[in-house]
């Protein structure tokens, strides 16, 4: 151990406390012994540094700081220089603002287009998702603070977070949802790793042992710290023994009493809480000495730049029929849309950054080389409808050569905490375009949203960019693609298909009570629509361009794919190269193509570059659960560079030597998979390839409710008062949204709603401790007055307890 002498002069006490938060956002600190608070701060995209009252929601304002464009968006960028020279200045930000660990960037895998925080997620590929990630990690770390990567593993949906249980094949687990997180820790080198809410296969993932220490620990030498999710801690002991030093936000010493009991029973060595507290200690010193300097002013402006060129290279062109774009001088433009007057710039929840200043598509437009005759709202952004804002827009698009409309989902739709009801854009919206489209037909739609949504409409549009949420910055990025001072170079990180019913997991999303079952396996994204022949709106990689890039030459070696690329257009521009994969044997089921590498290259009109992909120990790998290792199928290996998914350029073959590995399935028991059409797979048949029996997914009405059942479920409750509890919170949710206050209606279901009883201790920093939630849920389950008589008398047990220790304290103090 690194800090065997100073673990030695601690007492059992100390050693616990360490292991759990001083409040919300800082740990413990030892003073006697040099040991100094750490501060952690939300940050995937930006600091968020609360500096009135804590809390996970996003509710309180944060420090102002600079809003770059989310995960999603920085993914269509496919730049991973880009994203660590981001990570710099996020980096950089956090050590002006006292920060020792940045609570980003978010890898989980986009499985559905509806789970409610994929814009703070890069992709559905975990090889993209992973190299994006750890250029931001290197990035942020290079200033001496720690990267936090998050959500490990299996995090998908917002609805029941805290409690589902996630049941998913060990093959799919590796390939698909441990990928990037491999990828972070190898070649990202983060420093902290954050456990996930949910369930693994049966297990919470801070006391999932198969992930943390087999896999974290064991497999890819992870010798960094495990923070819990905020509220994320079920078992202390148990996670404690799989190697997860930290819980946060604070529980007032209880979960660290219930380490010194574990330990002086025997039920754990001292030894384990040593190790955890060594790893922690080294997070704490090595953070710290990057903020020993004097803190320096953040030159904003220059941020702010950094934050319009990240932007601009990941806005995507969708489309652009009769070249209506970019916009030519002197043509007359109508801006239309109520995102053009107040962006929808980010997403909602623990992300949300105060910026530092924020750009306005209205002020930055009179730069912007083109005529602007006017502006009209035309639609709500919330959804009411009035036919008489349409009517105004209308009449304004008559006038107009070109019409802006500026569309996309709103702030109370794409929220943590809770998932998208629907892929579709709100029907006040489409109304206006509908009618815009009977007066005006040089529409270009101008969209902003952190995930897929259905296009019924786009034929209504000629023109189509998508700017995703890009940051505080990106109303001015998004005006110069559209004049053509930026030649737009962003690709797709994620499929878009023509309707939710397509998805692969439309049958298994999300899971509304105990579990959720990921039958698809590993066909999630581009890999199920490839593989099963679907079509879809617009595919993996895709991403027009104001000129055009011609392949030819490739040559495939041992270790790497070349080939020469040109742009034979008439404007300098980047294309993204795309390596895809084909295993050419049908005896192990795969997807037809698997995106191994990618390249950004920029050239000039007639300019020509070899440019060369190299292999990796990623390139022909396939996990055996046989062997439970990493094997390669001895094989002819189609080798596919494309300029998206689909639009595959060159072809050639190359015959890989394999491991030799026994095979792992049994073709017959699993058609669905072999097929690739894995969006309806049948119980026994997914029980197949789990190598085991699904465990029930409804909950047990007939038992009492206890800690990890959620508040929803009081439904259910044998105590009448949690009933009526339970339709009061039903009927708020209902009245508010009915009167418009859909964001105050979301806190319900976010903070209240699926949060499981043991949370509301966990997330009140121990205002309500363990033995209070005992007689609350005395009262739940039909004791009502024994319920009540508890919850008051631990209350005072609890005051005492604290007035005793606040006396000790200044006695202490006045020796």
């Amino acid at each position: 151990m690194k800090y065997k002498e100073l673990i030695a002069k601690m007492t059992l006490e100390e050693k616990a406390s360490l292991m759990s938060g001083k409040d919300f956002w800082q740990t413990q600190d030892i003073k006697r012994l040099g040991i100094n608070s750490m501060f952690l701060a939300d940050g995937p995209h930006g600091i968020r540094k609360q500096a009135a009252a804590a809390d996970h929601l996003g509710l309180n304002a944060s420090i102002p700081a600079t809003c770059f464009p989310t995960a999603a968006t920085v993914a269509n960028s496919w730049n991973v220089e880009l994203g660590e020279k981001m990570g710099e200045y996020l980096g950089e930000e956090a050590v002006a603002q006292g920060v020792n660990v940045l609570l980003g960037p978010g890898i989980n895998m986009k499985r559905n287009p509806l789970a409610g925080r994929n814009f703070e997620y890069f992709s559905e590929d975990p090889y993209l998702a992973g190299k994006l990630a750890a250029g931001m990690i290197r990035g942020i770390q290079s200033h001496g603070i720690s990267a936090c990567v998050k959500h490990f593993a299996v995090n998908n949906q917002e609805e029941r977070r805290m409690a589902i249980d996630t049941i998913v094949d060990e093959r799919t687990l590796r390939e698909i949802y441990l990928t990037a997180f491999e990828i972070a820790i190898d070649e990202g080198k983060t420093k902290t790793v954050m456990s996930a809410y949910n369930m693994l296969n049966g297990a919470y993932t801070n006391e999932n042992t198969h992930l943390m220490r087999e896999i974290l620990r064991n497999e890819w030498k992870y010798e960094g710290v495990v923070v819990t999710d905020w509220g994320g801690s079920n078992d202390r002991v148990a996670g404690l023994i799989a190697g997860n030093e930290l819980e946060m936000p604070t529980t007032a010493g209880e979960t660290n009493e219930e380490i010194i009991q574990a330990i002086k029973t025997g039920k754990i060595k001292e030894e384990v809480l040593d190790e955890n507290v060594d790893r922690l200690l080294d997070l704490i010193f090595t953070t710290e000495e990057a903020l020993l300097e004097p803190h320096k002013e953040i030159d904003k402006e220059k941020h702010h730049r950094m934050a319009q060129t990240v932007a601009e290279e990941s806005i995507v062109l969708l489309k652009n029929e009769d070249k209506i774009l970019p916009i030519q001088k002197g043509k007359k433009v109508a801006i239309v849309g109520e995102f053009a007057k107040e962006a929808r710039y980010q997403g909602a929840g623990s992300s949300i950054v105060n910026p530092t200043k924020l750009d306005s598509t209205l002020e930055c437009v009179k730069e912007c080389g083109f005529e602007t005759i006017g502006f009209e709202a035309g639609f709500d952004r919330y959804g009411k409808k009035s036919q008489k804002s349409i009517d105004v827009a209308c009449a304004l698009a008559k006038r107009a050569d070109v019409v802006l409309i500026y569309i996309g989902l709103d702030e109370v739709t794409e929220a943590e905490g809770l998932d998208r009801q629907t892929m579709q854009i709100s029907e006040n919206q489409i109304e206006l375009l509908n009618a815009l489209y009977q007066v005006n037909k040089n529409i270009v739609a101008i969209l902003s949203a952190g995930a897929a949504v259905e296009m019924p409409w786009i034929n209504k549009v000629k023109g189509l960019v998508h700017g995703y949420l890009s940051g505080q910055a990106g109303a001015k990025a998004i005006l110069r693609v559209l004049s053509g001072d930026v030649n737009p170079s962003g690709k797709l990180a994620e499929s878009y298909p023509i309707r939710y019913e397509d998805t692969p997991s439309y049958y298994q999303f999300p899971g509304k009570e105990v579990s959720v079952e990921y039958r698809e396996g590993p066909y999630i994204g581009y890999r199920y629509y490839d593989t099963a022949n679907v079509d879809v709106l617009f595919p993996f990689g895709y991403g027009l361009s104001y000129t055009k890039f011609e392949y030819s030459d490739i040559q495939v070696a041992k270790d790497a794919v070349t080939f020469k690329l040109t742009n034979t257009g008439g404007m300098a521009g980047s294309e993204i190269a795309q390596l895809y994969v084909g295993c050419k044997s049908t005896n192990i089921f795969r997807p037809k193509k698997e995106l191994k590498g990618f390249t950004k290259v920029f050239l000039n009109p007639g300019a020509s570059k070899t440019v060369s992909i190299p292999f990796d120990n990623k390139t022909f790998r396939y996990f055996n659960v046989k062997t439970n290792s990493w094997e390669i199928e001895s094989a002819d290996y189609e080798i596919l560079i494309g300029s998206s998914s689909t639009d595959i350029r060159l072809v050639d073959v190359i015959a890989m030597e394999g491991t030799e590995a026994p095979l792992p399935y049994v073709k017959a028991k699993l058609p669905s998979y072999y097929s690739g059409k894995a969006n309806n797979v049948s119980l026994e048949e997914f029980e197949n390839l789990l190598g085991s029996k699904v465990p029930e997914s409804k909950w047990d009405r007939t038992k009492p409710l206890g800690y990890n059942d959620t508040i929803a479920q009081c439904q259910y409750a044998k105590g009448g008062a949690a009933r009526f509890a339970f339709k009061l919170i039903h009927f708020s949710h209902w009245f508010l949204r009915k009167i418009g206050k859909r964001s105050t209606a979301n806190l319900i279901m976010m903070s209240i709603y699926h949060m499981p009883f043991r949370g509301v201790s966990r997330m009140t920093g121990g205002v309500i401790n363990m033995p209070m939630l005992d007689g609350i849920l005395m009262m739940v389950n039909g004791q009502f007055l024994k319920g009540l008589r508890h919850v008051l008398k631990e209350r005072r047990k609890k005051m005492e307890g604290e007035k005793s220790k606040t006396t000790m304290v200044q006695a202490a103090k006045e020796m």
